[in-house]
C-alpha cells in the first residue's frame, strides 16, 4: 500500500481546510516546496497536491508553485484542483506529473475523462469526493445528485486508473478514515481506490492495509502529519508490512 502526503495549496501557501470548507483554513507553510521535501526525506514514495484556489476557480491558479514542487523533489506527483480540459492535461503531464486528477469534470464532462484515458493510459485518475454517497463538486460547493458507486463504475469502464475517493465528512476532521466504505466501492468499480480523508492514527492505517486485498491500494495523509497526529515514517513502514 502506498501512502501519499498531502499538500494542499491555497494561494501560493501549504494549507489544510476542514470538510473542505474554505472558511476553516490553517496554513502550515508559507513555501510547498519545502514541506514536499519534508516528506520525501520521511522516504514518500508519492505526494498527493491539490491546487484549492484551481478547484473552486475551474483553471489552475497555483502552476509557479507546483513547477517548483516538481523541480525540487524527484518523486512522482499526482495532482487534482480545476482541471477541466485537454489543454490542462497536456501541460500538467508535461511539466512531469505523473498522475492527473479529475474530479468535478467527471461528473460534468465524462467524455474529457474518456479522451485523457485514451490519449494518456495509466496517468489518469478520477477524485470521487462524495457526502453521505453523493457526490460533491465545484471544491465541495455543491451535490450533484450522483451516486458514488454508480460515478465508479462508469469510470472504470472508461480506462481510468485509480479512483481517489474521499469522505468529505470526515476530511480534515481526524475522525478516522471510511474503510469500510472505500472497500465497498474498489468491490463494486473493480479498479484501484485510494482513500482519503479523515486518518487520525495509525490505527487508521492498519484499517485501510487491512482492505487492501479489496483493491483499496493507498491511502492519503494530511492534517495528522502536520499536526504530528501521525508520524510519516510509521505510516510508510506500517503499510509496507506484509
Amino acid at each position: 500500500m502506498i501512502i501519499y502526503p498531502a499538500i494542499d495549496i491555497r494561494g501560493g501557501r501549504c494549507v489544510r481546510l476542514t470538510e473542505g470548507r474554505f472558511d476553516a483554513e490553517t496554513v502550515f507553510a508559507d513555501d510547498p516546496a519545502e514541506m514536499a521535501l519534508k516528506w520525501a526525506a520521511c522516504g514518500a514514495q508519492w505526494l498527493h497536491l491539490v491546487d484549492l484556489d484551481g478547484a473552486l476557480a475551474g483553471e489552475g491558479k497555483n502552476l509557479p508553485v507546483i513547477e517548483r514542487i516538481l523541480q525540487s523533489v524527484k518523486l512522482p506527483v499526482q495532482l487534482g484542483g480545476g482541471i477541466r480540459n485537454m489543454q490542462a492535461i497536456d501541460k500538467l503531464l508535461t511539466l512531469g506529473v505523473q498522475r492527473v486528477i479529475l474530479g468535478s469534470a467527471a461528473v460534468k464532462n465524462p467524455e474529457l475523462v474518456a479522451e485523457a484515458c485514451r490519449q494518456y493510459p495509466g496517468h489518469i485518475a478520477v477524485g470521487i469526493d462524495a457526502k453521505n454517497g453523493d457526490v460533491a463538486i465545484e471544491g465541495w460547493g455543491r451535490g450533484s445528485g450522483v451516486p458514488a458507486v454508480e460515478l465508479a463504475k462508469q469510470m472504470a469502464a472508461y480506462g481510468v486508473d485509480k479512483i481517489i475517493f474521499t469522505d468529505i465528512s470526515r476530511d480534515g476532521m481526524l475522525s478516522g478514515v471510511n474503510a469500510e466504505a472505500t472497500a465497498a466501492l474498489a468491490r463494486a468499480c473493480g479498479i484501484e481506490i485510494i482513500a482519503s480523508g479523515g486518518v487520525a492514527s495509525l490505527e487508521d492505517i492498519r484499517r485501510v492495509k487491512a482492505v487492501e486485498a479489496d483493491g483499496v491500494t493507498g491511502c492519503i495523509i494530511g492534517k495528522a502529519i502536520y499536526t504530528g497526529a501521525v508520524d510519516l515514517r510509521e505510516a510508510l513502514a506500517l503499510a509496507k508490512e506484509e
